[in-house]
């Protein structure tokens, strides 16, 4: 089975993008995440289909159907699908400078590969503790 990793974030006009990041053309849009996911899983078959009618095969990583899309967010597309969450105090939370993350947040800067992996190490800190939490 092949993974498809597609990266979702903020359309500049407030939708939502989709994107693969390691296969060219493969892209979605939509006003809503849901939007945007069916849009991308429609451009994944229609793309997989035009190679085929070109080269008399699928693609490597259509691999005849047998793929997974793993989703994952860049940090605009984080705070756009989770807007209960404040920048400042998500950044306090996880270590990072808070007018920073609020760059993530509107895009403004990306997040290096270093500093992606301190968020999600501390992300899933706080949600292991939340994951205890009852009411």
């Amino acid at each position: 089975m092949k993974l498809i990793a597609a990266v979702i974030e903020k359309a500049e006009d407030g939708g939502y993008g989709v994107y693969a990041k390691d296969v060219h053309g493969l892209t979605g849009y939509g006003l809503t995440e849901e939007e945007a996911k069916n849009d991308f899983l429609e451009v994944i078959l229609e793309q997989a289909e035009f190679y085929s009618s070109r080269r008399n095969e699928y693609p490597e990583w259509y691999d005849d159907g047998n793929y997974k899309v793993e989703y994952r967010y860049d940090m605009s597309g984080f705070f756009m699908s989770f807007p209960f969450i404040n920048a400042t105090e998500f950044a306090k939370s996880v270590g990072i400078n808070p007018s920073l993350m609020r760059k993530y947040k509107n895009g403004m800067s990306v997040a290096r590969e270093k500093q992606k992996t301190i968020i999600q190490e501390k992300f899933n800190e706080i949600v292991a503790k939340m994951e205890n939490v009852r009411f």
